[in-house]
Formats: structure tokens, sequence, C-alpha cells
């Protein structure tokens, strides 16, 4: 006799996929916590936030910190440097740049923020990997903060490395 149970989260993987949403939700919290706080610094303070933050604490953000993740390098498995978080956050660091400008820049923000997060979230859910679209710009994957798992590091293979499809 089998039974059939329906569970919310089908897998680990949509698990994961939603505590890496809530991981970015914190990071986004402190970042909007900066810029009212302490305005218009703040927006500045943000930036520097959003461009660097998966590259300090090894590879963790405090949000990755907070839910047990961290961003890695496909290259080599060593921790995301500050490049490739740059340009991991760039879908995220440029709408908040707008934010510079009072109230243009506001709602430009809102206007190129919304498509660039709708996306975000799209590939992160429908590629097989799990990644989103500032993982295949950077090179970079999330992985739990195990320290046992050094074999998974050192596996992975560069989105540049794979062959290219012989047309």
């Amino acid at each position: 006799m089998t039974i059939d149970r329906k569970y919310i989260l089908k897998s680990p993987l949509r698990a994961a996929l939603f505590a890496r949403l809530i991981a970015k939700s914190i990071d986004l919290f402190l970042v909007l916590i900066l810029s009212f706080v302490y305005y218009p610094f703040g927006i500045f303070l943000s930036l520097i936030y959003i461009a660097f933050s998966d590259s300090i604490q090894s590879g963790q953000s405090v949000g990755k910190k907070m839910m047990g993740f961290q961003v890695i390098s496909l290259e080599d498995g060593t921790p995301c440097t500050f490049k490739q978080s740059f340009i991991r956050n760039l879908p995220i660091f440029i709408p908040v740049l707008f934010t510079i400008i009072p109230l243009w820049g506001w709602i430009f923000c809102a206007i190129l923020a919304i498509p660039l997060f709708a996306l975000e979230i799209y590939l992160l859910v429908k590629l097989e990997s799990g990644h989103r679209l500032g993982d295949v710009m950077a090179d970079t994957t999330v992985l739990g903060n195990d320290q046992q798992r050094a074999d998974i590091r050192k596996a992975k293979q560069s989105w540049f490395d794979q062959n290219p499809v012989a047309m």
C-alpha cells in the first residue's frame, strides 16, 4: 500500500531555491534600510553593498550567511571574488543606481527592476542547474555552506568550458 502525499515543496531543490530567494530578500531589505536611514549617502552605501556583498565573508552576503549558502567560482571552486560579485549583482546594481536621482530615478528604477528581477527568478526556477542570470554572467554558483563537500566545488564546470553545439 502506497500513500500519495502532497507536499508544498516537491524536492530539496525547490526548498533551496526558496531559501535563496529569502537570502536575497534579506540583502535587499538591508539595502532598503541603508538607503532610507542614511539618505542620500545611504544610496552609495547600498550600491557598494550590492556590488560586493557576495565576496565578503568568503563568498557570503549577510542573507546567504543567515541561510547557510556560499557563492563560489565555477572556474576553480574558490569563494566569489570582488570582480565576480560585481558582475553577478549587475542585474540588481543597475536599477538601484538610478535611485541616486530623486523621483524620476526612483520611477525608472522600478520600471527597470521589475523585469530584471522577474528574469532572475524565472531563470532560477527554470534552469535545471538553479542558476540565475547573475550566476551565468559571472560564472559562479551557490552551494550550501558545507565544507565537507569539497568534491562538488572541484567538479563544477564553467559555463564557458562547454563544447559549442555544431550547426
